[in-house]
């Protein structure tokens, strides 16, 4: 049974970090994109972050601020969050994606609220 396990989340003050922390099983992690989402309320969800093959991608939002990092011992994926902003309120979801038979494969977390207010 697949599993994202997002934790991390919580309140933070503007300028502040929050490291968020996702734990996989029931898939081969390693053969596996490994993203960052994030949905604010009222907005579309938007990809933060994305480590595949060794290379890390980001979004303008992100660059700068943010790091992704994958553990393969532990099977596990980071984002470190620096510099937050308010506007980097949002649920997080760590999101597992690869391609099999022509098809997108994709196993969602359940969600962690990040929330960025003074």
């Amino acid at each position: 049974q697949v599993q994202l396990v997002e934790s991390g989340g919580g309140l933070v003050q503007p300028g502040g970090s929050l490291r968020l922390s996702c734990a996989a099983s029931g898939f081969t992690f390693s053969s596996y994109t490994m993203s960052w989402f994030r949905q604010a309320p009222g907005k579309e969800r938007e990809l933060v972050a994305t480590s595949t093959g060794g290379t890390t991608n980001y979004a303008d939002s992100a660059k700068g601020r943010f790091t992704i990092s994958r553990d393969k011992s532990q099977n596990a994926v980071y984002l470190q969050m620096n510099s937050l902003k308010p506007e980097d309120t949002a649920v997080y979801y760590c999101v597992a994606r690869r391609v099999e038979y022509g098809k997108m494969k994709t196993y969602w977390g359940q969600g962690t609220q990040v929330t960025v207010s003074s």
